[in-house]
């Protein structure tokens, strides 16, 4: 059985290549599938100290119902965020980070 600890380290690898992708890619696709990763590492962690972190035995559900909430605004993020970069590559037939950095009209 996997313990808190090994929970931990896997949410910290997920998030810790989030950033580096993030910080590292130009492609502005690729940096926000590694902020979702970043926020499912983020999930990870939750679910893990709830699992973990209980009384009698039991787990304490409230981490995973923040969860729920998370997932709900990552969905709205997903579609808004996504709008964003169409309307982008519409605009200046491009998803490099590096030709979006003026603000031209």
């Amino acid at each position: 059985m996997a313990s808190l600890n090994d929970y931990l380290l896997v949410s910290g690898l997920l998030f810790a290549i989030g950033l580096s992708g993030v910080v590292l890619r130009r492609n502005i696709i690729v940096v926000f599938m590694c902020l979702e990763l970043m926020l499912s590492a983020a999930n990870l962690t939750l679910v893990a100290f709830s699992r973990f972190h209980g009384s009698n035995g039991l787990p304490d559900y409230n981490g995973q119902m923040l969860v729920f909430f998370v997932i709900t605004v990552a969905a709205a993020e997903v579609a808004v965020g996504l709008a964003i970069i169409v309307a982008l590559y519409r605009a200046r037939q491009t998803i490099s980070t590096d030709d979006l950095t003026s603000m031209r009209g």
